[in-house]
């Protein structure tokens, strides 16, 4: 009986193939030991286990290397392992009698924890990663053998709780034709790899692994998220053409690869890609977009019990910004607050979290932290073309006091004869309504404009964007959300600064005309949506785009502004 089962497609494109089902077994299970542990031989066992780790994960990320996608991902994980404080965690459980499985679990498990609970979807999936460590770690301490993919048969459809970075890199890509999980989301590395390794992927299909056996017959639909098990004849043959029509449509973004970003008519736009961390760089590069619009830098203060230093954080914006080769980087200054657990900032339950002591107000009130970032970033600035960005501004003072700040560390960078960009430029994020609505005098304050569109979205209709009973209001086809932009793209040409967005509405195929229409000059994306935005802003002449903003503007609610833009797009 063929029935359909829903996940969220992560990785486009369609495949028709045979399940194979791979049940993990939990690595987490309290070890029940009745000798009693002797701390050196169990330090020792740990020392061996991140030996054997370490060599065997760069390994593994020099055969993802090879099959096209990056290894930086699992060189990702040796950095993470071998973290001071993460070994710190875990040798003094041991040295307090635990057992080595037992301390890596427990430390492993409080990290998960932490990037669990924040707010930004790129952080939280780093839990996963996480997680991908204590159960290898535990494997090899027990001296079991890891799940081994790496001879699977033509046109398998990979089904599994969780597909780790490390399943992925050890895995038969060719004999692959699409992948199903229970857990993980789009920004997730299971996706990430997914995609560039340009297999289908639906994730979060809840149960899969219960409802799929090994040797059905499974479609599966990366773009809907939809998995048909056992399919009949006519359903195969629709998931056929799909998977021609996806190759087609594949074949024509890879034409926009090397290719300026212009619209119809020639008038040229920056495409850059979202980051959160340095190593995301190289997706950035491989997708081919032109910088980086967003580098979220939170993630630098999330896996950890006290604040970076300014080495660590100076050799990762120096990493990202080298990586890129001469391409711009912007980074976002530390955006924390109530609603992003970070536990050693001790900051304060609050009512409100999302309206309170958050971002750029928790900087400029906590200037020792805040100058030590400036500092990292201005001496990595020697290195390339570094921008300075601040977040959640709602006034010029909160400018005005960044910059006084940022001339203070300058002056004191020029005293210790340290190298950096005297003349670094430095712009807010566009993201509440106090900042659209000054958006004139903010534009004298500063070199350019962010629009971050998911929490202007949230702040213009007083909707909490998390909160499912007022989603309907969450929109940015809303006209007081599309007004907003308007005003802000034109204060900014009106001021003779660039006006960029790194929103999700940046990649939206129906927002592009009215984008190009408002002026903006930069779009931000996930790495995996530069071409598909580069294509969608080719197809529009500023004039065409004009006539349908205009049209769009006149109506009056967002039910017919999006059906409106579905007619025409």
């Amino acid at each position: 009986m063929s029935h359909m089962l829903k996940g969220i497609g992560a990785s486009r494109g369609a495949a028709v193939g045979t399940a194979l089902v791979i049940k993990e077994r939990p690595a987490d299970v309290q070890e029940k030991r009745t000798d009693p542990i002797d701390p050196k031989t169990e330090l020792a066992g740990f020392e061996n286990a991140v030996q054997t780790f370490c060599a065997k994960t760069e390994k593994m990320a020099q055969k993802l290397d090879e099959t096209g996608a990056s290894g930086e991902i699992l060189r990702g994980h040796i950095l993470m392992l071998k973290d001071p404080f993460m070994l710190s965690q875990i040798t003094e459980q041991i040295q307090n009698k635990i057992s080595a499985v037992d301390a890596v679990t427990a430390t492993c498990n409080m990290f998960a924890e932490i990037f669990a609970a924040a707010d930004d979807e790129l952080t939280r999936q780093r839990a996963a990663d996480v997680q991908d460590i204590k159960t290898r770690l535990i494997h090899i301490l027990n001296g079991e053998e890891e799940t081994d993919l790496s001879d699977l048969p033509e046109n398998t459809v990979l089904v599994v709780g969780e597909l780790t970075p490390s399943m992925t890199a050890g895995m038969d890509s060719a004999h692959v034709c699409a992948i199903v999980t229970e857990k993980g989301g789009k920004t997730s590395h299971c996706a990430i790899l997914a995609r560039a390794m340009r297999i289908p992927a639906v994730l979060s299909a809840a149960g899969v692994t219960e409802s799929i056996q090994t040797g059905d017959l499974v479609a599966v639909n990366g773009g809907t998220g939809e998995v048909q098990i056992a399919p009949d004849a006519q359903t195969v043959a629709a998931f056929e053409k799909l998977k021609a029509e996806f190759a087609e449509k594949e074949a024509v973004l890879q034409q926009f690869k090397g290719k300026p970003t212009v619209t119809a008519d020639g008038k040229v736009k920056e495409l850059f890609a979202n980051i959160g961390s340095d190593r995301d760089v190289q997706e950035a590069m491989e997708n081919d977009a032109e910088g980086i619009g967003l580098f979220r830098t939170e993630f630098l203060f999330m896996d950890r019990n006290a604040l970076p230093t300014e080495e660590e954080q100076f050799s990762a914006y120096r990493a990202a910004v080298t990586g890129l080769k001469g391409k711009p980087l912007i980074i976002r200054t530390l955006d924390i607050g109530g609603d992003k657990e970070i536990p050693y900032l001790g900051l304060k339950k609050e009512e409100n979290p999302f309206l309170g002591f958050r971002a750029v107000r928790y900087c400029l009130q906590n200037t020792d932290v805040f100058k030590t970032q400036l500092r990292a970033i201005l001496r990595a600035s020697a290195f390339g073309d570094i921008r300075i960005m601040l977040p959640l501004v709602t006034c010029v003072e909160e400018v005005e006091n960044a910059k006084a700040l940022l001339h203070a560390v300058q002056e004191e960078l020029i005293a210790e004869k340290i190298e950096f960009n005297k003349e670094i430029p430095i712009g807010v994020m566009i993201e509440t309504p106090a900042a659209c609505l000054i958006a004139d005098l903010l534009s004298r304050q500063v070199d350019f404009f962010s629009i971050g569109t998911n929490d202007l979205t949230q702040y213009i209709m007083a909707a909490d964007r998390g909160n499912a009973d007022v989603e309907y209001l969450y929109s940015v086809y809303q006209p007081a959300v599309l007004r907003g932009i308007q005003h802000i793209i034109a204060c900014a040409k009106e001021a003779g600064i660039p006006a960029g967005m790194c929103g999700e509405a940046a990649a939206d195929p129906y927002l592009i005309p009215l984008l190009v229409a408002f002026g903006l000059d930069e779009f931000s994306v996930s790495s995996n949506a530069v071409l598909e935005v580069r294509e969608q802003i080719s197809r529009w002449t500023v004039d065409a785009a004009h006539e349908i903003a205009d049209k769009a503007l006149a109506l009056q609610t967002e039910q017919q502004v999006r059906e409106y833009l579905k007619t025409v797009v």
